[in-house]
């Protein structure tokens, strides 16, 4: 099973998403990239990562274009922009999702407000991913 996740930045949602779908089953090839990746993953994802046991420290922001000629079972989209803005894939794609999210990194605030919006996004994407992999994985 061959699954890419997509976001803009590629720092944050869809590096949770990784993180999350490969805790769930190792056998799974899971990749993230973004439309317009940041520089570096973000440092409070990869913190409220932790808190859940999932280490995405060494995880790199990286590029789309590398993967649209490859070969996914599920493209699938975590926030609007990319969703919109995502470019035509010449590989086999079987299925392409759109599980869309807000981005924790727009948070205004307290750094315990933006702290408490990363965890609600990471609870959130935890929770829809696992529903997808408990979908798949009964097929």
């Amino acid at each position: 099973m061959r699954i890419l996740i997509l976001c803009t930045g590629n720092s944050c949602r869809s590096q949770m998403a990784e993180g999350f779908l490969k805790s769930f089953d190792s056998k799974m090839e899971v990749y993230s990239a973004g439309t317009e990746p940041a520089l570096q993953v973000n440092p409070i994802a990869i913190k409220v990562m932790a808190e859940m046991g999932i280490d995405i420290s060494q995880s790199k922001p990286k590029m789309v274009n590398q993967f649209l000629t490859d070969k996914w079972d599920y493209v699938i989209t975590v926030c609007d922009n990319a969703n919109e803005t995502c470019p035509v894939f010449t590989g086999k794609v079987a299925h392409r999702l759109h599980i869309g999210f807000d981005d924790p990194s727009n948070a205004k605030g307290s750094n315990d407000f933006i702290l408490s919006e990363f965890r609600r996004v990471r609870d959130e994407i935890k929770a829809e991913f696992f529903k997808f992999y408990s979908n798949i994985s009964d097929k």
